[in-house]
């Protein structure tokens, strides 16, 4: 399935069925009155988060959601149906934005969340409705009212508790294959992953979280170099981020400083989330090489330095266990 991330959909909801005017004619009643029924309303547009949808490739095909009007009223006090709702489900973690794409209308970030973006019409008045102690004989019945109408963006941001970070080839989707069932595409060239990956890592039978995997980022990223930053919205609802830096390809700070960079120009508080620093690749390196890098990045970073090789699973445990640490302390102050 093709993996879409964003979509522009129009949206209207239902106008409100007419009243009517009507009076009361049966035999042996002389003055039988109105009885002109109201509308009844037009249907909403209804978002609802679904666990098992993963793109929005769907609304590339869709883009064009109408609910239907209420129905008018009749006679005898009949008041007109109401419109049934659209529902427009939609994976979980999108985001509904206006058509300036900086509004946010709506976040489902949950299982199941419901919520109403678009109000349907209310039913017009039928001729009932206006009857008084002195206007017995009212000939007056209103329109429904009309329901709105919007453009929307949607964005998924993917629900992922941690999320993998670094330059292309940093060796992201070979580690999400050695730590979780997902089976991402692996090259030895820049940009093999093209579009957000996730895996279920478990540790044991009540130890698991999911882990994400996005294109690599390179310098310039925020201006739209390679494949730009667009992914970057899908770590941010990660607890923290595995920065994976190539031990294999030389100047290891400069990898890592480039990748923080980046972070900070998207925004989005990614450059504050708590970060594991993890060089890869020391199956390349010598353990001469690979002590000396690790020192050079651990007083650049100013933190401790994870060693292992995702294609070898040297230290990917190790790794896991510190994610999975700060993923649960994080859960545990989240809850205070």
């Amino acid at each position: 399935m093709k993996f879409l991330d964003q979509a522009k959909i129009y949206l209207r909801s239902g106008d409100g069925g007419d009243g009517v005017i009507a009076f009361r004619r049966e035999k042996f009643i002389e003055f039988g009155g109105p009885d002109g029924g109201n509308g009844g309303k037009g249907g909403d547009i209804v978002f609802q988060a679904m666990q098992n949808l993963n793109t929005l490739i769907d609304f590339r095909y869709s883009q064009h959601f109408r609910a239907p009007k209420g129905g008018n009223g009749a006679g005898s006090d009949r008041t007109g149906a109401g419109a049934n709702d659209v529902v427009i489900s939609v994976p979980l973690g999108t985001q509904v934005f206006d058509d300036d794409r900086e509004t946010m209308l709506a976040d489902l970030d949950e299982a199941g969340k419901r919520v109403t973006l678009l109000r349907g019409g209310d039913g017009g008045y039928g001729n009932s409705h206006f009857k008084t102690s002195t206007n017995r004989a009212p000939r007056k019945a209103t329109k429904g009212w009309p329901g709105e109408e919007r453009w929307v963006w949607l964005r998924l941001k993917l629900i992922a508790d941690a999320g993998l970070v670094g330059l292309p080839n940093a060796g992201k989707s070979t580690f999400l294959a050695a730590a979780s069932a997902a089976r991402p595409k692996i090259a030895d060239y820049p940009f093999t992953t093209l579009h957000p990956q996730l895996g279920v890592v478990r540790l044991s039978a009540a130890e698991e979280f999911v882990l994400a995997d996005i294109p690599g980022l390179i310098e310039g990223a925020h201006e739209g170099a390679g494949l730009g930053d667009r992914f970057l919205g899908h770590v941010e609802r990660c607890a923290i981020l595995l920065h994976l830096v190539d031990g294999a390809a030389g100047n290891v700070v400069q990898a890592w400083r480039t990748v923080r960079e980046e972070l900070a120009a998207y925004g989005g508080g990614l450059v504050d989330k708590p970060e594991i620093i993890g060089l890869n690749k020391s199956d390349d390196m010598s353990p001469r090489e690979a002590s000396a890098r690790r020192a050079a990045l651990a007083k650049a970073s100013g933190r401790p330095v994870m060693l292992l090789s995702g294609a070898g699973g040297d230290g990917v445990p190790d790794v896991l266990r510190a994610l999975q640490n700060a993923i649960h302390t994080q859960r545990r102050d989240a809850e205070r």
